[in-house]
């Protein structure tokens, strides 16, 4: 079933290290939203068959005001068919979140909960750039569960400047301590053009080596699964029935419908992107000009994302669905991550093992077909 995405391309601040598409100035905020329900309409005819899941991403979402967000599931709900269980999930700060919100939220029909804690600990959110305190944190957690919310999940960073093992540990209890039925656990990376990689650059900060990241994954794994949390993608932790529907249908290659600026779009043979700038893409789309890009994926480039996202997955990727032969085109390589431990053959699947998970990108790449030959010699 295909998914909807809606990116909210708004926020209070900018984050330290963080190049999504946003802008902290709000003063196009009704022409922005107004454009995004036209292209909705534009492109309704693109959805084929019953939506599983909409997802509100950003951005921030939470900045909404209820009635905007509901204009947006009221459009959905009148254009396509929406599953009568879809899962339909609202990225939120913790500074956004107040008991009159959550009712809110709750009454138009949001089933869950994507929280931006990042930390808990007060000195790094002010680093970061984040809206909230720790206080606000910890708070909102436990406004969440009292609106009765039953699935929700929370975001951490690890591999932060000068962290140690004892601080990554500390997050984690406090997650585990509140009840957290799902947890997406990034390891912090210097992306280009922000305020992160110019600290890098001028020694500003001290980012911790390899070695420290490493160690704080294997912690993350080891402390998730002793509290009964399933790795089942190399970010994302959840207990049964708590995992995100709407990430899984991506990487299981599921088409789904971006809107927005930046938001992308895949229909099963194709990739649209949208322009990343709002003042263009709300004058493009009032103008009834072009407003994205898009590109005919190859049978190559199919194959090579299904290794991307797939080896990501705990389910891997089914070797028969794989359209060109990258076992034999890339024989030597599979055989050294094999002969490591780090990747495996289960059931006519490639699954990456606990330790292969540190290379998940890596392996991935090793093994893209470089072409559209079946098979070389």
């Amino acid at each position: 079933m295909p998914g909807i995405y809606l990116h909210i391309p708004f926020c209070r601040k900018a984050c330290t290290y963080c190049d999504f598409h946003f802008s902290t100035s709000q003063k196009q905020r009704e022409a922005m939203l107004g454009a995004m329900h036209r292209e909705l309409s534009q492109r309704a005819t693109e959805v084929q068959g019953s939506v599983d899941t909409i997802y509100f991403g950003g951005g921030t979402p939470s900045l909404l005001a209820p009635a905007e967000i509901s204009a947006f599931l009221e459009q959905c709900r009148s254009l396509f068919h929406v599953a009568a269980n879809a899962e339909v999930t609202l990225e939120s700060n913790p500074d956004d979140i107040s008991p009159e919100r959550l009712a809110a939220w709750k009454e138009l029909g949001i089933t869950r909960l994507s929280l931006g804690t990042q930390s808990f600990r007060e000195e790094r959110l002010q680093w970061m750039g984040r809206a909230h305190n720790a206080e606000q944190a910890l708070r909102s957690i436990d406004l969440i569960a009292k609106a009765g919310f039953t699935s929700w999940t929370i975001d951490l960073i690890y591999g932060l400047p000068e962290m140690s093992l004892a601080e990554w540990d500390e997050q984690l209890t406090i997650a585990l301590d509140n009840g957290m039925p799902h947890l997406s656990a990034y390891c912090l990376t210097v992306e280009p053009r922000t305020a992160l990689a110019h600290q890098v650059v001028k020694r500003m900060v001290n980012m911790p080596g390899d070695d420290a990241q490493s160690a704080q994954f294997d912690r993350l794994m080891e402390r998730m699964e002793a509290a009964g949390l399933v790795h089942y993608e190399i970010s994302n932790f959840g207990l049964p029935g708590h995992f995100s529907r709407h990430n899984t249908s991506y990487w299981q290659g599921v088409p789904y419908l971006g809107i927005g600026p930046s938001a992308h779009s895949f229909n099963g043979s194709e990739r649209r992107w949208n322009l990343a700038h709002n003042a263009r893409y709300i004058a493009s789309i009032s103008a009834d000009q072009p407003y994205w890009e898009h590109e005919k994926l190859t049978p190559a480039q199919r194959t090579n994302e299904l290794l991307l996202t797939g080896l990501r997955t705990i389910a891997g990727v089914r070797i028969d669905q794989l359209e060109l032969d990258a076992l034999t085109q890339n024989r030597k390589a599979a055989e050294q991550h094999m002969q490591r431990g780090h990747l495996l053959v289960t059931d006519g699947r490639l699954v990456l093992s606990k330790a292969g998970r540190h290379f998940a990108d890596h392996i991935a790449a090793d093994l893209f077909v470089t072409d559209d030959r079946r098979d070389q010699p």
